[in-house]
């Protein structure tokens, strides 16, 4: 009697290879490569499925007739496909390690650069962080740090022209929210916020109160603790000519943990939040 052989199927040495090569995906950049080689993978990636496909439906029983690879070729299909795919795949989370240097070098502008270099070192990071949205269209997190920036460019700017700046600021913060509602847990939210309020009303621009409030409300219910949306809903507060909630949320800013990797932001705007509390 024949043994009852499980029918062949791609190889464990062979799915290890494809693992280790999706594993090295995840931690390096390729930029794409022409349009020849994106054709390369995609044929080589089809035809392994195709294999896959076509033997997982044939019978349990009896002996497979389809000849199995030798392990070197499977190796060396494994190693050239992952070749093909690290040269045309923009990679998931590539873009963290730069992203992480632009919001380290934010950081220690807008803290400690001498005012009269804010503007050209924040204008710079607006092109860096806006090449990686480009390469990575659809990350959510890119796009609210294109947003906090741009913002922060429009500040330091200040007057009409911060106008297209803050515009910027809101259409990024925007699509951020569109791609992850969360906004990077609140930020897209509060920086949203701050526009609304200080932005000229229309017709010059965007300006809203109604808007300023609903946004730090729902950054509120996202990081009820948050230094920044606290700080920031204070001092809509204490526009709007509301003291007493303008303190309440001072204080709740003066109480708050910084965040890590914002801990210089975060400490200078509890510093602000103190001497908004100095003059209600």
């Amino acid at each position: 009697m024949w043994a009852r052989i499980r029918p062949w199927v791609i190889g464990d040495s062979f799915k290890r290879s494809l693992h280790c090569s999706w594993s090295i995906l995840t931690i390096k950049f390729h930029r794409p490569a022409d349009a020849g080689r994106r054709k390369q993978a995609a044929i080589l990636l089809e035809t392994a499925m195709k294999l896959r496909r076509h033997h997982s439906t044939r019978p349990t029983a009896g002996i497979s007739t389809f000849p199995r690879l030798p392990s070197t070729l499977r190796h060396s299909l494994a190693v050239v496909a992952g070749s093909a795919l690290l040269a045309v795949t923009p990679l998931a989370l590539a873009w963290q390690d730069e992203l992480a240097q632009i919001q380290q070098r934010w950081e220690t502008t807008t803290t400690s650069t001498p005012s009269s270099q804010r503007e050209a070192a924040l204008s710079g990071l607006v092109t860096e962080v806006e090449q990686l949205i480009q390469a990575n269209p659809n990350v959510s997190d890119l796009l609210v740090w294109d947003g906090i920036i741009q913002a922060s460019l429009a500040r330091e700017k200040g007057g009409l022209g911060a106008l297209d700046n803050a515009k910027a600021a809101r259409r990024a913060l925007e699509r951020a929210i569109g791609l992850d509602s969360t906004g990077m847990d609140g930020s897209a939210y509060v920086t949203l916020g701050a526009l609304y309020d200080r932005a000229p009303g229309w017709p010059v621009a965007f300006g809203d109160d109604d808007k300023a409030a609903e946004m730090f409300q729902r950054a509120l219910s996202i990081r009820p603790d948050g230094i920044d949306v606290n700080y920031y809903y204070a001092a809509y507060l204490a526009d709007e000519g509301r003291d007493a909630e303008a303190r309440e949320y001072a204080q709740k800013a003066m109480q708050g943990t910084p965040r890590s990797g914002r801990e210089a932001s975060d400490r200078a705007l509890q510093q602000q939040a103190q001497a908004l509390i100095n003059d209600l």
